[in-house]
């Protein structure tokens, strides 16, 4: 069995709100659902829930999933720009790690903050930052997110165009997520490999699951495929690198 900490998951729990985001809703996905996810030789041992654009910035949900799943998974929450901290503190002791600038769908507190709020949850609770965004459209974000204490990118960036700029990322320590395979428009295999390349413990992988708006879902084929690209790294990024990220 290969130990995996899955570093991008949503619950979606029809107890708590969900927000209509370009006029979708997605079905649920509790998780009880998660965990009864077949994986074949992978077994996830720990992972971190990610709120999506149609969560906005409630809690509840992450809460309840995060006290369901246990200790070893983590938060990646997203919240208003003007958050007390007292309440960033509140979410830490639930297990929430980072804080997720939705770029691509919304959802999230607005780019003109991500500098300030990304700077003050690392100050208050030691938290790192995620980014959904398409790597072609973050020139105009690449030295700030240089100069960030900590961040990581979803998706290998999105698309192939994009990853001259995410090795340039990669290079000066942003962590990226071999995650989403399904919604990509890019060989995954070539991505991770120039990855590994620039710096092996910037690669983290995910389900993604239950991979809402994805062209295809998540697969164990997508598991197979970094496993063979990793090889010998293979133990930091299934579980290592992201175990000392969320730390």
């Amino acid at each position: 069995m290969i130990d995996v900490f899955d570093t991008h998951l949503h619950i979606i729990d029809p107890a708590h709100p969900l927000i209509e985001n370009q006029g979708y809703l997605p079905e649920p996905f509790t998780a009880a659902d998660y965990l009864a996810y077949p994986l074949g030789e992978f077994r996830i041992t720990a992972g971190a829930v990610v709120s999506g654009s149609f969560q906005g910035f409630d809690q509840g949900y992450l809460a309840d999933a995060l006290a369901e799943l246990g200790p070893t998974f983590k938060g990646v929450t997203q919240i208003p720009a003007d958050t007390p901290d007292e309440e960033i503190l509140r979410l830490d002791g639930l297990g929430v790690r980072a804080v997720r600038f939705n770029l691509k769908r919304g959802g999230s507190a607005e780019v003109a903050d991500l500098d300030r709020l990304a700077r003050r949850v690392n100050e208050v609770a030691g938290w790192h930052t995620e980014l959904y965004v398409d790597a072609r459209e973050a020139g105009p974000l690449k030295d700030t997110l240089k100069s960030l204490p900590a961040v990581s990118i979803d998706h290998l960036g999105m698309h192939e165009d994009g990853l001259p700029l995410l090795l340039e990322l990669v290079e000066a320590g942003v962590k990226v997520k071999a995650t989403g395979f399904g919604r990509i428009e890019m060989d995954p295999a070539r991505a991770m490999r120039a990855i590994l390349d620039v710096n092996p413990g910037a690669l983290m992988v995910g389900t993604d699951l239950p991979s809402t708006r994805a062209k295809r879902p998540f697969e164990v084929h997508d598991f197979e495929i970094i496993a063979e690209v990793a090889g010998e790294h293979a133990p930091a990024v299934f579980y290592d690198n992201a175990a000392a990220f969320y730390a």
